[in-house]
């Protein structure tokens, strides 16, 4: 009991993805825009490089997991009946399309009107991905996450994560973050949220029990932990909006802290997810 870092191949698998996809909207409304000068747009394709590393590592721990590749592509038989089955095929498919676009248009080979079409298909596929994620873990016979804050919580990793993380990589091709001086407002709003989603489902679990065991109990530091997890998140997010109050462009170096603190605090919270593993009728032994 505690905060489920036996998991933790699948917590970073999760928060990587959301992150990843939700990213990759955003860079993907600033490539559509056509507000972004021919050498700064390419320079913004370049280092979506980033996203697709993230997503590969993210992918090879899933894997692990799994225990072999094997189980991995075995996953893929059950499609469109089986929750995992959608998560895994959604991912791919995702990582796959997305992946190609970026490697078509820094060789230069894509097509104009092509690349508009594809890009939004992508973008679409990272909503599905999103979506996917969260849908594996409504279980009927785990009471802790059979409701709207797993959900919930899934969804925000993506304004919490996405934003920063694309923010970055964009800084790092040369952007001048001031220009989209309004986007942390999305992962401010996102954390206040989750703040609420945090206290809210604090307060229900104490009315969660089955025969033999308290979801109370499985995670004893629950609010100190979701207080660790907010107060990391606070801190990344202000090493990105601090220097734009000053209207300075903040530095690589500035957005890289923010971006490991935002990750550490969505871990963090993740852990405490997988911590409030409950089975209906059966103990949890360990």
């Amino acid at each position: 009991m505690g905060m489920g870092l036996h998991e933790w191949p699948l917590m970073f698998f999760t928060v990587i993805g959301q992150s990843v996809a939700g990213a990759f909207i955003i860079m993907g409304c600033a490539i559509l825009s056509g507000k972004l000068p021919e050498a700064l747009n390419r320079k913004v394709h370049y280092s979506m490089f980033g996203l697709w590393l993230l997503m590969g590592i993210g992918f090879l721990l899933s894997m692990i997991h799994m225990g072999t590749p094997m189980r991995a592509f075995n996953s893929f038989i059950r499609f469109g009946h089986s929750s995992l089955s959608n998560e895994i095929a959604s991912g791919a498919t995702f990582f796959a399309l997305g992946g190609l676009y970026w490697l078509i248009s820094v060789l230069n080979k894509m097509p104009a009107a092509l690349s508009k079409l594809w890009l939004v298909v992508v973008m679409i596929l990272a909503v599905l991905f999103i979506t996917a994620i969260s849908r594996v873990y409504q279980i009927d016979t785990v009471p802790t996450w059979y409701n709207g804050y797993t959900t919930i919580n899934f969804v925000l990793t993506s304004f919490i994560g996405g934003p920063i993380l694309a923010a970055l990589l964009m800084r790092i091709a040369g952007f001048n973050l001031n220009c989209i001086s309004a986007l942390p407002l999305l992962s401010v709003i996102a954390i206040i949220i989750s703040a609420i989603v945090a206290t809210s489902q604090g307060f229900e679990l104490g009315s969660i029990q089955t025969s033999v065991q308290k979801a109370v109990d499985l995670v004893p530091d629950y609010g100190f932990l979701m207080g660790i997890k907010l107060i990391a998140l606070t801190l990344g997010l202000a090493c990105w909006i601090a220097p734009l109050l000053r209207k300075n462009n903040p530095s690589v170096s500035l957005m890289v802290l923010g971006f490991i603190l935002v990750f550490v605090g969505e871990f963090i919270g993740r852990g405490v997810f997988y911590g409030l593993h409950m089975t209906v009728g059966m103990a949890v032994v360990g």
